[in-house]
């Protein structure tokens, strides 16, 4: 079995990959608030004999750590930050640890630790075999909220690597299709101040903030008809007023813009700023736009695609427990898309759990929607991101049943064997320097003539 040394080195180290895990998600933290989280990640990767860097880029929570020496230089991206209000007890049903506390509804509890799994089954073999490289584990904050890499990147991150690594938990093995993308995006806060008055007895020297605001937001309901099919624009009110009888002197509202590459995004951002601008021209209220970040679109890499679909017949198999399916089976009758996926034919009726990793190779693009600041690093460097089954299979994206499975054995087991897979995938990079050849070389085709510009100005601070 190819990689032997680095999965029992994985297994041997799962009971403390497992309680840190556990830690991570018993203490969910907000992005840009994983003080806990990032601490108990630099500890163990000390104990493990790895150099960290704290507070590294010049973001607070993030991290760096380093093994070993020399070429190649494999990363693995972690992240660590909470959803809000989506605190879950490991029950299979809807109850909350602390009402309206923070929970892992997206599991990333679960990615550092898989991503340490991999890098000590990956440097526990280099070190057998005497093989040269360098190991580098990045605590990567605040991937909710779509910036923690990329500001980490504006700071230098990432840039070192060869290849990097990205593991993700979730109820199937999707996001491992070829041609799935995620969107790029901007996020902008747009602030409008006008004049107070009384909205009856002097409405003449009012100047409506919230006029703007609704102004702004029917000008890009009539913009939606002018954009390319990609693009996504949806806001939500930030600061309004809440009484009748004023004329409101404030009010907020804050953008995403979605496409499918950064050139539709910025056009279509830049769009909805001069709509901005018109809005607060037609109710002479004066504008501020807080540009909160941006990200890029996911950008695969088939060469560490095919990679992976050699590994994986080398990766000791999750098996599932007669509880993990009754944990499951209890979840998905409770879940509103489980018997829509059996009558669609997506899965067959009964099954709870997905058994293991099956690459799709299929190429034909498929957006998936969502955006993830992993595709900023994909821009850098070559990057494979995959999951591994963690939930159960009717578990919809940021739920309570995700999180739930992400306390319980479902998602540990998911977890280990993404660390497996990983750890066996860079195992065989290290081994055949041809692979990281190809896999830099379709990079280099595929971003020639559009070199990573980070989406954030130096002028954004760092929430």
């Amino acid at each position: 079995m190819f990689g032997k040394i680095a999965q029992d080195e994985i297994f041997a180290k799962q009971e403390e990959l497992i309680d840190l895990a556990k830690k991570i998600w018993e203490n969910p933290e907000m992005s840009f608030q994983e003080v806990k989280a990032s601490q108990w990640i630099a500890e163990f990767l000390e104990k493990e004999g790895f150099a960290v860097e704290r507070a590294y880029a010049g973001v607070p929570t993030a991290l760096r750590a380093v093994w070993g020496s020399g070429k190649p230089v494999i990363g693995f991206l972690g992240e660590y930050d909470a959803l809000s209000a989506l605190s879950q007890k490991v029950s299979t049903q809807r109850e909350a640890v602390v009402e309206g506390a923070p929970g892992h509804g997206c599991q990333h509890n679960l990615m550092t630790p898989a991503c340490i799994g991999a890098a000590l089954g990956l440097k526990k073999e280099m070190e057998e075999k005497g093989l040269s490289g360098t190991i580098v584990v990045y605590g990567c904050p605040a991937e909710e909220v779509l910036t923690g890499k990329v500001f980490m990147a504006r700071g230098g991150a990432f840039r070192e690597l060869d290849l990097a690594f990205s593991w993700h938990g979730g109820p199937s093995c999707g996001m491992t299709t070829l041609g799935t993308v995620t969107t790029a995006l901007n996020s902008a806060k747009f602030h409008f101040k006008g004049v107070t008055s009384h909205a009856a007895a002097d409405p003449q020297n009012g100047r409506s903030a919230l006029d703007a605001v609704q102004l702004m937001n029917m000008g890009c309901e009539f913009l939606r008809e002018h954009v390319t099919d990609d693009v996504r624009i949806h806001y939500a009110f930030t600061d309004v007023p809440s009484s009748p009888n004023v004329v409101p002197g404030k009010a907020s509202v804050w953008y995403f813009c979605r496409a499918l590459s950064r050139e539709a995004v910025e056009d279509a951002y830049a769009r909805i700023v001069r709509v901005a601008e018109g809005a607060a021209h037609m109710t002479d209220t004066q504008l501020e736009v807080e540009f909160t970040g941006g990200c890029y679109e996911m950008l695969n890499n088939k060469v560490l695609f095919e990679l992976c679909n050699q590994v994986v017949k080398d990766v000791v198999p999750t098996v599932w427990s007669q509880e993990d399916i009754d944990f499951a089976k209890a979840l998905n009758e409770q879940s509103p898309i489980y018997q829509k996926m059996i009558d669609s034919g997506k899965i067959k009726a009964g099954t709870q759990l997905e058994e293991n990793l099956v690459f799709d190779m299929n190429e034909t693009l498929v957006s998936g929607g969502g955006s993830t600041d992993v595709a900023d690093v994909q821009h850098i460097c070559p990057t494979m991101m995959l999951t591994t089954p963690s939930s159960c299979i009717g578990a919809p994206g940021h739920s309570w049943q995700n999180a739930a499975c992400a306390g319980h054995s479902i998602g540990m087991k998911g977890m280990l064997y993404g660390a497996r897979v990983m750890a066996v995938a860079a195992l065989k990079a290290v081994e055949d320097p041809s692979i990281i050849q190809a896999a830099k070389a379709e990079f280099e085709e595929k971003t020639a003539g559009h070199p990573y510009v980070c989406p954030i100005p130096e002028e954004v601070p760092v929430p």
